[in-house]
Order: structure tokens, then C-alpha cells, then sequence
């Protein structure tokens, strides 16, 4: 404790004196704070600030979020990934305003048990929106920690989160528990980095690290190995009638669950084999031309060939909606916006 007890300071200071200035950092407001969270959540830094200021324009209040119809707040969503995120907003935003009156909670078990909100999540809302003692850990924290203490304990493991999480409680300081928190999560992401040499250099805690001071920092945090991603074959049809476009929607469970897509099937599929397919379908299709695109997941890889398909008929198997629409309305995940690219290729008019 007394290690970590001494960088409280100089980190807080350090904090003070060359933060970033992030449009989150600008104010106390819990539902702003948790939007930013929610966000930064798999997301950089850089990509998070323009929708964070177009979502707020758009529902600047708790209230407007619950009562958001989810096609709009999805495509407020578009190009972050991780959907889920946004969904989970919706059913918290709406147990606040049904159960605290649209005021949201400033104790942190009942931040909590907010749909979506785990502890990492609860800590940060608690202690930078309401100045409680409650850390936020979470990967850049188990690294900083990590290597200032010298631990080789395994920070996947849900123990080690709890063990570093009561150490940093005890050394909380009051009246600066949002500052300390941040400065942690800045120290992980500008200093103390994940990947590559840590810029001890320009360390606050470089005297204080032991890490540092042994050079363990190449063996330390100590993690388990990642499974390997496996990769799936997907052929996907941008299949075009006039001035429309097709679209299926998702099972409402699983990867992605409930967002519209284009049509697909697993597999690599020929030209020959797509035609037929389509002919199944009591389609005439002309393939224009295709085109190969891929999207990374957490635990799976999609290896796609796209291909721009016209038709005369507008098939009921599929929803057909127009390519104003599909900009400006429906909310087509990141995964499928290489494969939209094609329609650039089409004389379609915006």
C-alpha cells in the first residue's frame, strides 16, 4: 500500500498539468460520463469525440435517449461497432427515468446493476462523476499497476482485478477521486503503453516503478495466451433493382444481432454459383463486378467477396430500401461497409 499510496500525488499532478482536452473532460454530468465510457469501450480516443458530440446534440438528456426509436439511435451508433453498447444505453437510459425518476444514480451498486454497466464501468461514472472512492480498473490500470508494483500475478484473472481494485480504494484521495481515476487511464494510454516500449521517460512514476527500475517491463503484466481468431468465409450479395438495394435483418441474438445487413451466405461463392442461387429466387442476375473485404471481430475473422449484382425484380425475400435511405437512415454495421463501396460503382443517383 505504501508504494501505491506515494504515486498518488505526483500522478494527480502530473494529471493536472498535461491532460488531453476530451469533450468528457469538460463536465460531471453522469450521463454524459457514462456515454463517453460506453464509447471508449473497445473504441480510440480520436474516433469516439465526433460521435460523442453529434450523439448529445441529438439526445442531450437521459430522458431523450430512452424514448429514442432504436433505428435512430443505431444509426447514431454507425461505424463504432459492438452494437450491443448502444442497446444496453436504451434499456439503461429507460430503467433510470422508470425506477430513479430519470435522475441517475449516484450510488455505486445501483450503477451497477444498470444493463451494460460492469465494474470498471460503475467505478468510473462513481469517481468522476461523483467524486466517490471507487476505482475504475481495466486494462491500461492492470498494466500501469502491474509493472509499479513489479506483479507478476495474471490480470485476466478476475482475482487480480479485485486484489488491485481494493489497493487502489484504500489509497483513494478525497476531494481528488475523479482526477486520480483519469489520471490512471491517461497514464495507461500515453505512458505506459500496451504494445511496443512504455515512454518512461516522460513517466511521473518512473522513480516510484519497479518495473522500471528491473527492466521487467517486457515480461510484466503477465497474461493468458489469446485463442487464436478463426476466420469465416462469407459471400455477400449487394443486390441492386433500379434505384433500391437489398437488405435482411439478423437474428436478434448473436453476432451482431437484429442490425441490417446485406444479403449473405457462408462460404465462397463463384459467379456461376451466385447466379444460380439468385435463380432459386426467380431472379435474373447480372453480376457488375466484386470485390474482396474482411472485418476482424474480438473472437472471429470475416473473410468476404462481395459482389454487385443487378436485377429487374425486387424480390419479397428480401427488404428493399433506397440508397438515400440506407445513408442517411438505416444503420448498416462497420463489417459491411467495405462491401457498400460497390455501390459507387452503379449510376445510382444519392
Amino acid at each position: 500500500m505504501d508504494t501505491l499510496q506515494s504515486l498518488v500525488a505526483p500522478l494527480v499532478e502530473w494529471y493536472l498539468a498535461t491532460r488531453r482536452d476530451l469533450p468528457w473532460r469538460h463536465t460531471r454530468d453522469p450521463y454524459k460520463i457514462w456515454l463517453s465510457e460506453i464509447m471508449l469501450q473497445q473504441t480510440r480516443v480520436e474516433t469516439v469525440k465526433d460521435y460523442y458530440v453529434r450523439f448529445l446534440a441529438e439526445l442531450p438528456a437521459i430522458a431523450d435517449l430512452a424514448a429514442c426509436d432504436e433505428r435512430k439511435l443505431l444509426k447514431l451508433w454507425e461505424g463504432l461497432g459492438y452494437y450491443t453498447r448502444a442497446k444496453n444505453l436504451k434499456r439503461a437510459a429507460e430503467t433510470i427515468v422508470s425506477r430513479y425518476g430519470g435522475v441517475f444514480p449516484n450510488d455505486v451498486a445501483a450503477i451497477r446493476s444498470l444493463p451494460g454497466i460492469g465494474d470498471y464501468t460503475a467505478g468510473a461514472i462513481a469517481s468522476i462523476a461523483f467524486g466517490l472512492p471507487e476505482p475504475a480498473v481495466d486494462g491500461n490500470v492492470l498494466r500501469v499497476l502491474s509493472r509499479v508494483i513489479g506483479s507478476e500475478a495474471n490480470i485476466d484473472r478476475p482475482e487480480t482485478k479485485k486484489d488491485f481494485a481494493a489497493r487502489l480504494r484504500a489509497v483513494y484521495p478525497a476531494g481528488r477521486e475523479s482526477e486520480f481515476t483519469q489520471a490512471l487511464m491517461e497514464l495507461g494510454a500515453l505512458r505506459c503503453l500496451p504494445n511496443g516500449a512504455p515512454d518512461c521517460d516522460a513517466c511521473p512514476l518512473r522513480g516510484r516503478c519497479a518495473a522500471h527500475a528491473d527492466g521487467s517491463w517486457t515480461k510484466i503484466p503477465v497474461r493468458a495466451e489469446k485463442k487464436a481468431r478463426r476466420a469465416e468465409e462469407l459471400t455477400v450479395l449487394v443486390l441492386v433493382c433500379r434505384e433500391l438495394v437489398a437488405l435482411s435483418k439478423r437474428d436478434q441474438k448473436g453476432l451482431l444481432g437484429g442490425l441490417w445487413e446485406f444479403p449473405n451466405v457462408s462460404g465462397r461463392l463463384s459467379e456461376d454459383e451466385v447466379v444460380k442461387k439468385l435463380s432459386e429466387l426467380g431472379l435474373d442476375a447480372k453480376i457488375l463486378c466484386s470485390k474482396p473485404a474482411k472485418h476482424v471481430f474480438t473472437h472471429v475473422e470475416w473473410h468476404m467477396t462481395a459482389y454487385l449484382i443487378e436485377t429487374d425484380r425486387c424480390s419479397p425475400a428480401f427488404s428493399w430500401v433506397t440508397r438515400e435511405e440506407l445513408r442517411t437512415e438505416i444503420p448498416l454495421p462497420t463489417a459491411f461497409r467495405g462491401c457498400a463501396e460497390l455501390l459507387d460503382r452503379t449510376g445510382g443517383s444519392e
